[in-house]
């Protein structure tokens, strides 16, 4: 249940994250409203998470899962390029994640 919890905050924030590009610097309400609540969203099921996990492989899986989808989305549907460097460092943020747990991070 744990990782359930985990992946719902992961995708409250990509949410809250994909809005705050479309909230035009916190200038759209709509967009900033629903970067608000993601990250509100987001933060609460982290907490809850990190009832149950240690916080280094929570965190590490929270931030890396969230930083790939983030830039995938932003290649994918905002027309962000790609270069040898962005997907080298989203390499090394998905070893990292997993080096965390197989057992770095306990």
């Amino acid at each position: 249940m744990v990782y359930v919890t985990l992946a719902g905050a992961i995708l409250a924030e990509i949410l809250g994250t994909t809005s705050m590009k479309y909230s035009d610097g916190f200038t759209k309400l709509v967009p900033t409203l629903i970067t608000a609540a993601g990250y509100l969203v987001a933060f609460v099921l982290l907490a809850q998470a990190l009832k149950s996990m240690p916080v280094g492989t929570a965190y590490a899986i929270w931030s890396g899962a969230g930083t790939a989808a983030i830039a995938l989305i932003g290649v994918v549907f905002i027309g962000e390029s790609v270069t040898a460097a962005k997907i080298l460092g989203l390499l090394l943020v998905i070893c990292g994640v997993v080096v965390l747990n197989l057992g770095g991070a306990h």
